[in-house]
């Protein structure tokens, strides 16, 4: 375990995890954050940064052993993707990272939340929702790449936890989030998995305009 998810385990919890820090990471971060990226060039660089969580995010979601034979005659034991998963991307910054998970899961099934927050108050509500009929019974990959308050991912487990998904059963692949986000969002939810690229005080609000153009 890493020095800094030591840290984060003593302030946040067992069950949220910050993506292993190097020299990459870092640059991908700061080309993100940096206003003078043109959008070519985010999008670029931000769907880097988005397959790295993804690919972190599914070793949280179960494995079950499995043999096999190669080529040459050899059995070997390994692991297999359980089925029974799914993906949740919350309209519309969360949706940048759908693709990021079908490249790595072709025939995993991805269900959308719309969820409108007041821009004074910032206070959450439930627009759309749409999700496999069976997600009560399904392992749970929420996407959302920006936390500032943690408000919108508040509603939207809470949506998701209204259709019977076990908290336990729920993984968050964030990019970005601010200290007080994350504190809101173990409170509410100790039992979710969480993982980040970063924590830091200021989150680059700019992401989902930026990568969809609408800035």
């Amino acid at each position: 375990m890493s020095e800094l998810n030591s840290i984060v385990h003593e302030e946040f919890g067992q069950n949220f995890r910050v993506l292993k820090r190097n020299d990459q990471t870092c640059e991908l971060q700061t080309i993100i954050r940096d206003r003078n990226t043109n959008r070519n060039d985010f999008k670029f660089y931000a769907d880097r940064l988005i397959r790295l969580v993804i690919e972190e995010s599914l070793n949280q979601l179960p494995y079950s052993p499995t043999s096999v034979i190669t080529p040459i005659g050899f059995p070997y034991e390994g692991l297999q993707f359980e089925k029974g998963n799914c993906g949740v991307s919350i309209v519309r910054s969360g949706e940048a990272m759908e693709q990021g998970l079908r490249d790595c899961c072709r025939s995993m099934r991805i269900g959308k939340i719309l969820i409108d927050s007041d821009h004074d108050t910032h206070e959450a509500k439930v627009v759309y929702a749409k999700f496999p009929e069976d997600i009560a019974q399904r392992k749970v990959l929420l996407m959302y790449p920006i936390m500032s308050t943690g408000n919108t991912v508040v509603k939207a487990v809470s949506v998701l936890k209204d259709h019977s998904v076990l908290e336990e059963n729920i993984v968050l692949a964030n990019l970005f989030c601010t200290p007080p986000a994350t504190q809101t969002i173990v409170t509410a939810f100790p039992q979710m998995k969480i993982l980040t690229s970063e924590i830091h005080p200021v989150a680059p609000n700019h992401f989902g305009q930026k990568y969809f153009g609408t800035d």
